[in-house]
């Protein structure tokens, strides 16, 4: 493995931490300037095309969970990340998560990344968030059964 390799890895790292950081803080603006300009984060909704999307989905994402639980807490866990360096601009990698909301343990799942190389950052051009399960009585549920937030 060449150096080059190595840094890669490491900024693509810290690009997946600070996703998850920035969404449990509420810093939005920061989390989507960690995709490129014409990035998409897909969840099992219609995907959300470019930082203004992106940004939209997460306010609303935000709002809901603030009226769904008793305080706007989220932990974001994540695991296992394997990444794949195609070449020194472009990569792939998964994860999975387990999210933690004021209420207890709420979803899990995996998330499945297309990395490019902006400048001297990794940032995210493709994310696709898989839900494997949810807790019966967590914010997650209550929202497919299309309860309040």
């Amino acid at each position: 493995m060449e150096l080059w390799e190595l840094v890669a890895r490491e900024q693509i790292r810290e690009t997946v931490a600070a996703y998850a950081h920035c969404a449990d803080t509420g810093r939005f603006d920061e989390l989507v300037a960690l995709f490129v300009d014409d990035g998409v984060l897909e969840t099992e909704g219609e995907p959300s095309r470019g930082r203004a999307a992106i940004r939209a989905f997460l306010a609303g994402t935000g709002i809901a969970l603030a009226e769904a639980t008793t305080r706007p807490l989220i932990r974001h866990h994540v695991s296992n990340l394997h990444i794949t360096v195609a070449s020194p601009d472009e990569a792939t990698g998964s994860a999975y998560f387990f999210v933690v909301t004021s209420r207890g343990p709420d979803h899990w799942g995996r998330y499945r990344d297309v990395y490019a190389r902006a400048g001297d950052r990794w940032l995210f051009r493709h994310r696709r968030v898989r839900l494997d399960g949810y807790a019966p009585n967590s914010w997650v549920a209550e929202r497919r059964r299309g309860g309040a937030g």
